[in-house]
């Protein structure tokens, strides 16, 4: 007997991906294979088995994936000091070439001929996961459910749930909830009051910071360890990539660092408000900047800051695995090598100030830059070379 084709689901156990595991078994003959990326997001992987297997399904798999995360996609983000649009540090887009790249692996794996995912058709994520999807399986199809079904509406969801017998939890029964996604690095919300950006936003859907208001009346100071332009430990002790992320999570969290509330232009042309909260990324995008400043030389941070928007924008859209993006990493890395020391931090109610950057690195000169005369700066050439740049004022 001929067995049947598969598709791979990016499944999250929700009620969402969980509508369209059904769907897929409806509308596809073939076998849905449900995956699921562990990056460090609020993760129930008993529940994501029992309502997979309520449906059906044989194949469930869980991969952890949060060091992999952080190491190979997040630092090298940071390296580059990617913000987008001036506030976003980037956390959902960062996310989604990973999963799509271990999504297609398993599709592989499997011999699957589809992979499918739940964004939705007006979100920048769709394109983040077909671009990663196309680069790493070009012949491997995409089911993109909500660009295709007739479910218009979270009320057609609510109905096509019941009569599937699909558990909806009772937030979601009613009006729409906010759009969550979070991470190890990251959490966004959208949605409902926020879609109006006259509106403030609401203090219960903060999940990892406390409002600066009922942060300690004390600072917390913490020191991050540097090597090769990426950190490698918090106040001396070495940690791994995703251990790292989460200390710095719990320190910046509990002082009300890294909030922002923002309208930002997505990849589509839609405009979209959002809160998102980057603890950790905060803390270590200033401290990165901080130990760059006293290791590196001018023409090299000014070549990186030029290149940052359009590196950020890359990302952003979902072109993480382009060849631009690639060649601008090698503009980022090339003298990370020369980026080591210890950056000391203060925190202090959703605030933070640089306290120290200590480095074994000569770039800086403490005998160049003392107001004390001495011989390692001629002034006498000073004046040569106004001269010259007077000249260009004109050329």
């Amino acid at each position: 007997m001929k067995s049947k084709k598969r598709i791979v689901l990016a499944y999250s156990g929700g009620l969402d991906t969980s509508i369209i595991l059904k769907w897929l078994q409806e509308n596809y003959n073939a076998e849905v294979i449900c995956y699921t990326a562990d990056i460090g997001q609020e993760i129930d992987k008993k529940k994501i088995i029992l309502n997979a297997k309520k449906l059906g399904v044989k194949n469930i798999i869980i991969k952890d994936l949060k060091d992999i995360f952080i190491k190979d996609y997040v630092f090298p983000m940071l390296r580059g000091h990617a913000i987008y649009e001036g506030v976003y540090l980037l956390g959902t887009s960062i996310a989604r070439p990973l999963i799509a790249k271990d999504q297609i692996r398993v599709a592989k794996k499997y011999k699957a001929y589809a992979v499918s995912h739940g964004s939705t058709g007006k979100g920048n994520d769709q394109v983040r996961f077909d671009l990663g999807y196309h680069y790493f399986g070009p012949k491997i199809k995409i089911i993109a459910p909500w660009r295709i079904w007739k479910l218009k509406s979270r009320t057609d969801l609510i109905t096509y749930a019941k009569k599937n017998k699909i558990s909806i939890p009772k937030d979601k029964k009613g009006a729409p909830p906010f759009s969550v996604d979070d991470n190890l690095f990251h959490t966004s919300t959208e949605g409902k009051v926020l879609e109006n950006p006259k509106n403030s936003a609401p203090e219960l859907i903060f999940q990892r910071t406390v409002s600066p208001e009922k942060a300690p009346n004390k600072p917390t100071f913490v020191s991050i360890n540097f090597k090769n332009g990426d950190p490698m430990g918090v106040n001396g002790k070495k940690l791994t990539p995703a251990k790292l992320l989460e200390k710095l999570n719990q320190l910046a969290g509990k002082n009300g660092v890294g909030r922002v509330d923002l309208v930002e232009n997505r990849f589509l042309g839609i405009k979209s408000r959002g809160v998102y909260e980057t603890p950790g990324g905060t803390l270590l995008i200033h401290a990165h900047r901080a130990i760059e400043s006293v290791t590196l030389d001018k023409e090299t941070m000014h070549k990186k800051e030029n290149i940052m928007p359009r590196y950020a924008e890359l990302i952003y859209n979902g072109y993480w695995y382009s060849k631009e993006r690639f060649k601008l990493q090698k503009i980022i890395d090339l003298k990370k090598n020369k980026v080591n020391g210890t950056v000391k931090l203060k925190l202090y109610k959703g605030n933070i100030t640089i306290i120290s950057r200590q480095t074994k690195s000569s770039a800086y000169s403490l005998k160049k830059v003392s107001f004390e005369e001495n011989k390692t700066f001629n002034k006498s050439n000073v004046e040569k070379f106004i001269n010259f740049h007077k000249k260009k004022l004109r050329s």
